[in-house]
């Protein structure tokens, strides 16, 4: 397993870390049971990152890793995320994405949430903790201070963001270090070969230039690139490049996902989910997979394409 160090923190995470936003829902696979088995698969090979959410579920998923990894927490790099609203009144687990009421991140909702997930999770500590998305309305300074104050806690070792623009990111990595002595630390975002217009290039740019750790998640984008899936028509062409290059080189497309999106200089580490123990194979292959330049410009080629469709289609659906 290779590992790589998170932006300018200490953190070493493995290069490929395991999404848990399908654990713990009823309406989702995989079950409880098999969720252990690809934990502790993904532990056995090495894996060592682990990402979570209060809005998982809302909270099952962070209770089902919290009692899988509590022998080995020493171990295990445990990322949460905060999000900008309550848990929805009705049916808070049939929706991993549901929101409920919006809450701003003042000091008191950032120390309440972080608290009731260090509960759910079992643990004294969060290695990581980010914002889910940004609330609109709690100036940057203001939110970084209330993390510092987590950090000099022990509550937290480092924070970061998530699903934020890049002109946000940026201002919080811009925040002066007599503001505040624990620098963001990274950021999370939907980086994949199909993200198209939902990952603008100038993020990567202010990652890169800030010194910022990257976590990207989705490479199979929801479950929309996976093999045996229904396809998209959106999808047709690229899936094909996709297989073509599979074929090519003997592989999965899942695993050429997951070293596209490695590939990317800018990238610290690839969130995949995994439903069972072949999965979570399937997915180390791809940090082992070094693709060719001729067949990555071809893979760079179809992403260019498919994300020319998408804004054609939006600027014709603006028509009607």
């Amino acid at each position: 397993m290779q590992y790589r160090k998170l932006g300018s923190s200490n953190l070493n995470v493995s290069v490929i870390g395991l999404g848990t936003n399908n654990f713990g829902s009823p309406q989702r696979i995989p079950e409880p049971a098999d969720s252990a088995k690809v934990i502790h698969a993904c532990l056995d090979v090495g894996i060592n990152f682990f990402d979570s959410a209060e809005a998982y579920s809302w909270g099952e998923s962070e209770k089902l890793l919290g009692r899988v990894v509590a022998g080995r927490r020493d171990k295990v790099v445990l990322c949460t995320k905060a999000a900008p609203s309550l848990a929805p009144l009705k049916d808070p687990k049939t929706n991993t994405f549901k929101l409920g009421v919006p809450v701003t991140f003042s000091r008191d909702v950032l120390t309440r949430k972080c608290e009731g997930s260090l509960k759910r999770l079992g643990t004294d500590y969060l290695d990581l903790f980010l914002l889910h998305d940004d609330d609109g309305k709690t100036p940057a300074a203001e939110i970084a201070e209330t993390m510092d104050r987590l950090v000099r806690a022990g509550k937290i070792r480092y924070w970061g963001l998530s699903n934020f623009k890049a002109g946000k990111v940026q201002q919080f990595a811009g925040l002066a270090q007599k503001e505040v002595r624990s620098r963001v630390a990274g950021t999370e975002d939907y980086y994949h070969i199909a993200a198209g217009l939902r990952m603008p290039t100038d993020l990567l740019g202010v990652v890169g230039n800030a010194r910022l750790g990257m976590l990207a998640f989705s490479p199979q984008d929801c479950g929309r690139l996976s093999p045996g899936r229904k396809e998209n028509v959106a999808y047709g062409s690229m899936i094909a490049t996709l297989d073509k290059v599979a074929a090519e080189l003997g592989t999965t497309r899942p695993r050429v996902l997951i070293a596209w999106s490695l590939s990317n200089p800018a990238v610290t580490s690839v969130l995949g989910g995994a439903e069972s123990e072949e999965h979570v194979d399937d997915n180390i292959g791809g940090t082992r997979l070094k693709i060719p330049r001729e067949l990555m410009a071809e893979l760079n080629t179809a992403s260019r394409a498919h994300t020319r469709r998408r804004k054609v289609r939006g600027v014709k659906r603006g028509k009607r």
